[in-house]
């Protein structure tokens, strides 16, 4: 018998050592991950012919790799309590080390909008998914109250909100990478318009106060923001008309929510702009619809009393400190930041964004961290093209 024992334990011990082996294996449990679904696959070559053929004057050569983009969902908070957030994610099919691009889209009142919800025909998504290509993990967030969140008040332009739901994505974004085996270097690059642009300072400067474990920040380029909300309600207030008096309404609801403000928007708005803003951001309608229900006068759209005496009458208080709370003047970065901006824009103001950069320099941060430049000539929305055309190349020199 003992001549057929021996084989008969080896054989035993070799199940055991390849279950072992199975089981070193397994994937690892993801933490900030709830769900990724495959969208799309991109070649290298598909994506040099659609970036070729979108009008940026960018070199396509850098558009090496073919490109897995991922509709994704992941845990985050909203003042303390979970959430689900969603995103997408675009690996690129390379073994090599790369980085991590997190690119914050800019202000969306319609759920269709959301980077998630688009066709993944849509050039705005080809352009997402282009970033990954030269070697990068690309991110770009939904934010709360659209994709997978559309039950949440979106948190426009409150800072803490903005910020942690783009940290949370950058999270699950690296643990998608190791799930797909694609490996992750450590380096964060940040970038974003308008609203992207104030979620791209927020998140920069929540990174700088907080730290984000496993992510070394290189750089961020945060463009054409409303960075001084508390400013921002001044030179709207200084206006006669304003072409774009969605964004009045976007924020007095958001904050309205956010804070739990007990005073009605008749405070804020006359009538009847004050009884139908609440229904107008239902998630169905884009801000040129919802611009079309208001008015662009300023003295008709907001209360008399508001407008002369939000700086001086107590009542008003609460609104100047919501303002000045998630205004992004303090603190001084010590890590590169490029500030871009369209001197020629009078949506969000080109000096909201040299205030800014002269109260942060004011703060401390050097000149040769900080820089600021001006996009001649340029509009809020002509000046999107010559940003994403001067960061590229920048990008791909620090990677």
């Amino acid at each position: 018998m003992k001549k057929f024992y021996r084989p008969l334990l080896f054989f035993v011990l070799a199940i055991f050592l390849v279950a072992c082996h199975q089981h070193d294996e397994v994937k690892p449990t993801t933490v900030s991950l709830i769900d990724s679904n495959l969208a799309r696959v991109f070649t290298a070559s598909d994506l040099r012919l659609y970036v070729g053929f979108s009008g940026l004057n960018v070199s396509t050569s850098s558009l090496k790799y073919d490109v897995n983009l991922y509709k994704v969902t992941y845990n985050t908070t909203l003042k303390g309590q979970k959430v689900t957030g969603s995103g997408l994610v675009a690996l690129p099919k390379t073994n090599e080390a790369v980085g991590i691009i997190s690119f914050q889209h800019g202000t969306i009142t319609s759920h269709a909008e959301a980077p998630s919800m688009q066709s993944t025909s849509s050039l705005e998504v080809i352009l997402y998914s282009a970033l990954a290509s030269p070697g990068f993990i690309a991110v770009v967030p939904d934010y709360l109250g659209f994709g997978s969140s559309v039950s949440i008040v979106h948190p426009y332009y409150v800072k803490d909100a903005t910020s942690t739901v783009v940290l949370d994505l950058l999270k699950a974004a690296k643990e998608l990478a190791i799930l797909k085996n694609v490996n992750f270097n450590g380096k964060l690059f940040l970038a974003g318009y308008s609203e992207g642009g104030y979620a791209t300072m927020a998140a920069h400067r929540a990174i700088e106060q907080n730290g984000l474990e496993g992510f070394t920040l290189i750089a961020s380029f945060p463009a054409s923001g409303g960075y001084n909300v508390k400013g921002m309600q001044e030179y709207f207030f200084g206006l006669t008309t304003y072409d774009e008096p969605f964004y009045l309404a976007y924020v007095a609801v958001a904050y309205q929510n956010y804070y739990d403000w007990p005073a009605p928007l008749s405070n804020l708005f006359q009538q009847p702009y004050a009884r139908i803003v609440p229904g107008l951001f239902d998630g169905a309608k884009n801000g040129s619809q919802i611009n079309a229900f208001l008015t662009d006068s300023v003295t008709h759209l907001v209360t008399p009393n508001l407008l002369a005496h939000i700086n001086t009458d107590n009542q008003y208080q609460y609104i100047v400190e919501a303002f000045k709370e998630n205004s992004l003047l303090d603190w001084k970065p010590t890590i590169k930041m490029y500030l871009y901006h369209g001197d020629a824009d009078t949506t969000v103001p080109y000096q909201n964004s040299v205030d800014t950069y002269n109260q942060l320099i004011a703060n401390g941060a050097s000149a040769d961290i900080l820089t600021l430049t001006p996009l001649n000539g340029k509009t809020h929305a002509t000046g999107v093209q010559p940003y994403i055309e001067d960061i590229i190349p920048k990008i791909l020199s620090m990677e």
